[in-house]
């Protein structure tokens, strides 16, 4: 195989398996929903723990990216 075409594999390799935490942003939000629809006075530390989490997991989609785009150009 050629060079390129294998930098081409890994870096989509990167961005495939960096979307994965897209489903955990996903159920989270569900779980966080039902949680507030159970318990609405509780709303304000759910939505606050709930924005941290999403904020942490996007960042390893964020990393999938920039290691995707070393591999692409480096």
């Amino acid at each position: 195989m050629e060079t390129e075409a294998v930098k081409s594999l890994a870096a989509a390799i990167a961005i495939g398996l960096g979307a994965i935490p897209g489903l955990g942003i996903g159920i989270l939000a569900g779980k966080a929903m039902e949680a507030i629809g159970r318990n609405p006075e509780a709303a304000p530390k759910i939505q606050t723990a709930m924005i941290l989490a999403i904020a942490f997991t996007e960042a390893i989609s964020i990393y999938a990216l920039v290691v995707a785009l070393i591999i692409k150009f480096v």
